[in-house]
């Protein structure tokens, strides 16, 4: 008899569906083999080790956020977009977003570094933000990141339900106040 070979891509896509129903506490090989109905034992042929599936889960999920989620045209400006397909994903899919953004095992630093990363290129992009110092440029990324994390905690777990025009509005506000402020100290230092 022949044994069936599971493949990297669906041992990904069942620890996809693990960790989007539970997070990444759920995120054990006897999960995803459970999750598959088989053994562990393919998962450690595939995959050296859970780090290697979890940072190769975290590495396609950016992916998929960097081509799929992210560049989504709202209102045309590249900024306020990120803002709201961020909102948007959390609300969305907010099992997912919670594993990445908030638990703490979950995507952590390299969630940050990723969305950084992002939004460094978008800036050095934009015809408004595009000669903004280092320093500039990280005092916009957290104080924008902390606004619409805030919102978009709020809005998947159904406390607020703000229109897109407030969001936007409140992501312009963070913007300005940013800008129009010479002390970059306090957000430099988060």
């Amino acid at each position: 008899m022949r044994r069936k070979v599971y493949t990297k891509d669906q041992i990904l896509k069942a620890a996809y569906e693990v960790v989007e129903n539970e997070g990444f506490s759920g995120f054990t090989a006897r999960n995803i083999a459970k999750k598959m109905g088989i053994s562990t034992q393919p998962i450690y042929l595939e995959f050296k080790n859970m780090q290697d599936l979890k940072d190769t889960l975290l590495d396609e999920i950016c992916n998929h956020l960097y081509y799929d989620i992210f560049p989504e045209v709202r209102t045309g400006d590249t900024i306020i977009d990120l803002g709201l397909n961020y909102v948007y994903f959390a609300k969305e899919r907010s099992n997912l977003y919670n594993a990445l953004y908030v638990q703490e095992y979950g995507g952590g630093q390299k969630m940050h570094d990723f969305s950084y990363k992002y939004f460094y290129e978008l800036i050095k992009k934009h015809p408004k933000y595009k000669n903004l110092d280092d320093e500039h440029i990280n005092a916009l990324h957290v104080g924008t990141w902390i606004t619409v994390t805030g919102i978009a905690t709020l809005m998947s777990s159904g406390i607020i339900e703000p229109t897109e025009e407030d969001i936007v509005h409140l992501i312009n506000r963070a913007i300005d106040s940013i800008l129009s402020t010479e002390d970059t100290a306090v957000l430099d230092k988060l």
